[in-house]
């Protein structure tokens, strides 16, 4: 959760292409290790453990492609067992173009195995904007999580989180942006309840207080699962944001989204497609919504160099307009 800001809005795709918003990173999501689903049937017959909130419409949006805009160079860099670095190069005609500088620090290759190992995780661009992360297992079922966020010299976000994670359920308190000063703060809870193999439960509060204003924001989530589908519904004052997701064979996955929002009064439906074709090493992912957007991106493993093609484009047939993109990830 790199904004517990967003969390208060729509949930989904919130930025969708040729929008005046800029495109979330990876900030805005937990790394991988943090929020890795939990298998959906345990062996010793007791329920599994429902996973993080951030992560029920995982399944979905990963079917969907990235938008993809100007011409982009990812190197990637291993330095040690623990240590990798990243060095991102984006020209563009539409955006400011940039350069993105990340370093990782790990106590080990698969997080799993060490439980207890810190995660520091780092970020800047050459507008002197910082990303900070740090993670810690206090316990084997206790995380905490710090995130610092700055827009080139004035800090955006800071916040604090804290989950615990049961044998059937998972509970979080997020605590965003305290200020003192300003008297304003933004509190997050989160809970998940596995009442069976393949139904999940649970809700997000959202309070936040300000000098100007204070109100909440409840939202009701539930998901069923089974080995080849998942359906997920979260609703509440804010809107609805219902997920489908369905794996019909080994090179072929497909997801459904529906949102609704309230604030915005708009709704919009997608449907995304991801066609896997190992033998040829490739992988693309389409999309098409209500908005008359169609997208699509492409993603060749140039073996046998350590090096992926990924070329996209997205037509906004509403508004006439066209963006395609080209990228290299080396490494």
């Amino acid at each position: 959760m790199g904004s517990v800001l967003a969390l208060s809005s729509n949930p989904g795709h919130q930025n969708w292409p040729f929008s005046k918003d800029h495109l979330p990173s990876r900030w805005d999501a937990h790394p991988a290790h943090w929020d890795r689903p939990p298998r959906w049937e345990r062996r010793d017959g007791r329920l599994p453990n429902p996973g993080s909130f951030h992560s029920l419409h995982r399944s979905c949006k990963d079917v969907f492609p990235h938008q993809i805009e100007g011409v982009k160079m990812i190197i990637n860099k291993t330095l040690s067992s623990f240590f990798k670095v990243s060095h991102t190069l984006h020209l563009s005609a539409v955006s400011p173009s940039y350069y993105r500088f990340h370093v990782e620090h790990l106590q080990s290759d698969d997080y799993s195995k060490d439980k207890d190992a810190p995660a520091l995780i780092g970020e800047m661009d050459s507008s002197g904007s910082l990303n900070a992360h740090a993670l810690l297992h206090l316990t084997e079922r206790v995380r905490a999580r710090t995130v610092f966020q700055t827009q080139q010299s004035q800090f955006v976000t800071w916040q604090f989180e804290t989950e615990y994670r049961g044998s059937d359920f998972t509970a979080a308190v997020t605590v965003a942006n305290p200020d003192v000063l300003r008297e304003s703060v933004i509190l997050v809870a989160h809970f998940l309840q596995s009442v069976s193999s393949g139904l999940v439960l649970g809700g997000e509060l959202v309070y936040h207080r300000g000098r100007a204003e204070e109100g909440g924001i409840l939202t009701l989530a539930g998901q069923y699962s089974r080995p080849n589908w998942v359906a997920t519904l979260n609703a509440g004052k804010g809107g609805a944001h219902a997920s489908y997701y369905h794996r019909a064979n080994k090179q072929i996955q497909v997801g459904v989204e529906f949102e609704a929002s309230t604030r915005t009064q708009e709704t919009t439906a997608s449907f995304g497609y991801q066609m896997d074709l190992p033998e040829a090493n490739m992988v693309f992912r389409g999309m098409i919504n209500s908005r008359c957007i169609i997208g699509g991106v492409l993603e060749k493993r140039l073996t046998p160099l350590p090096a992926t093609l990924i070329m996209g484009a997205f037509v906004n047939h509403r508004g006439d307009k066209l963006q395609v993109g080209l990228g290299v990830n080396v490494g």
